[in-house]
C-alpha cells in the first residue's frame, strides 16, 4: 500500500482543527479542510486561528462522487457530530476511493459501523481520540493537550500489526501525531464511551469545566454515577470494562487544564444541539434491551432533553444548570 502524503479533515472543529493544525505543522502542505461554500468563504478570509495564530489550509469542495482525473485522499479524518455525520458521508463520498482510508475521531461507538456501511469495512478501523482539552470559539481553538489517537483493528499485536494499521501509524510518525494501537481495541471504544457519558452528560448539565471534576464532590459522584451504569453494560456484552477504569479515567482528567469544557458543555452554552442520543441516548437503549436498569443516564437524559427543548422552545441560548461550589480550587 502506498504512503500516506495528503489528509482530508471532514469536520473542523475543536478536534478537527487542532487535529490539522499539528498535521500540517509535522508536514506542511498535506492536511485539506472539507468545506462548503459558505464556509469556504470564511475560512479564506478568516483562517483558523489555534492558539493564538493564524492558520490557512487548502480547502476541498464537497463531491458526492469522484470527478474524473480527480486524485482521492489517502487519509480522511472526520471530526463532525453524530448528527452531522449523515450529510459528511454525503459530501465526503467523492474524495474516497483507491487506497483511501477512513478515521473517525467522533465520540460514541456507532460511528465506524455508519462510515463502513457507505465505504466498505476494509477502509475504515476503529479509532478514537482520548484526553483532547480543545475548546473552540468561532474561528479560533485553543488547547493545552491535543490528546493521543488510539486506532486499529479490533484485535492488535503489537510485533505484526496490519498493513493498513501499520500505513497510517507510519504517517502520525512522520507528522508527530500521538497514538496509541491497543491490543483490544473496542474495549478502548467503550473506555472513551464510558468517559463521555459521565463527564460529557455531568459537565453539561450542571455547566461545570474540568476542574469541578478533578476531585471528590457531587460532581465526581454524579460522573462515576453514569459511568458505573456503562460499566454494567459493558459486562453484560463482553467489551471487559471494569469499575477500575473509572480510577484510569481520573488520572487522565487530572493532566486537563482546570477551566476546560467538554464537547457537550461547549454545545450547551453555545446553543447548538448536543449529543445526548450517543451519550445517555445509546445507555438508555442497551439498558432497556438487555435488562440492565441505567437510571442515573435515564435522569441526565431527562434533563438535557429539557435543555434542548427549553432552548428551541425561548429561540435563545441553552443554560446548564449552575452549581456555584464547582469553580476550579
Amino acid at each position: 500500500m502506498r504512503e500516506i502524503k495528503d489528509v482530508l479533515i471532514v469536520g473542523a472543529g475543536a478536534v478537527g482543527s487542532a487535529v490539522a493544525g499539528i498535521i500540517d505543522r509535522g508536514l506542511p502542505g498535506s492536511v485539506r479542510l472539507l468545506a462548503g461554500p459558505e464556509r469556504a468563504a470564511r475560512l479564506k478570509a478568516e483562517g483558523l486561528v489555534l492558539n493564538g495564530e493564524r492558520r490557512d489550509f487548502s480547502l476541498a469542495t464537497p463531491l458526492a462522487a469522484p470527478r474524473a482525473g480527480q486524485e482521492t485522499s489517502d487519509l480522511i479524518l472526520v471530526a463532525v457530530k453524530h448528527h452531522q455525520l449523515e450529510q459528511a458521508i454525503a459530501d465526503m463520498a467523492g474524495h474516497v476511493g483507491g487506497q483511501s482510508l477512513v478515521l473517525s475521531l467522533m465520540n460514541g461507538i456507532d460511528s465506524e459501523d455508519s462510515l463502513a456501511a457507505a465505504f466498505g469495512r476494509e477502509r475504515v478501523p476503529w479509532a478514537m481520540i482520548l484526553g483532547i482539552d480543545a475548546v473552540r470559539e468561532g474561528n479560533e481553538t485553543r488547547y493545552s493537550s491535543a490528546g493521543r489517537i488510539h486506532f486499529g483493528d479490533e484485535r492488535n499485536h503489537p510485533d505484526a500489526m496490519s498493513a493498513r494499521i501499520s500505513r497510517i501509524a507510519a504517517f502520525f510518525d512522520r507528522c508527530g501525531l500521538l497514538y496509541t494501537v491497543p491490543e483490544d481495541m473496542i474495549r478502548s471504544m467503550w473506555f472513551k464511551f464510558m468517559i463521555n457519558v459521565g463527564v460529557n452528560q455531568a459537565s453539561a448539565v450542571l455547566g461545570a469545566p474540568y476542574g469541578g471534576f478533578q476531585r471528590p464532590g457531587p460532581a465526581r459522584e454524579l460522573m462515576t454515577a453514569a459511568m458505573l451504569e456503562v460499566v454494567a453494560l459493558s459486562a453484560s456484552l463482553g467489551t471487559a470494562l471494569v469499575p477500575a477504569d473509572i480510577e484510569l479515567w481520573n488520572e487522565t482528567l487530572s493532566t486537563l487544564r482546570p477551566e476546560g469544557k467538554t464537547s457537550m458543555l461547549q454545545d450547551i452554552e453555545a446553543g447548538r444541539k448536543t449529543e445526548l442520543e450517543v451519550f445517555g441516548g445509546k445507555v438508555v437503549e442497551l439498558g432497556r434491551r438487555l435488562g440492565i436498569p441505567v437510571p442515573v443516564n435515564e435522569t441526565l437524559l431527562l434533563v438535557l432533553r429539557g435543555l434542548e427543548d427549553g432552548a428551541r422552545l425561548a429561540g435563545s441560548v441553552m443554560r446548564p444548570l449552575s452549581v456555584a461550589p464547582l469553580a476550579p480550587a
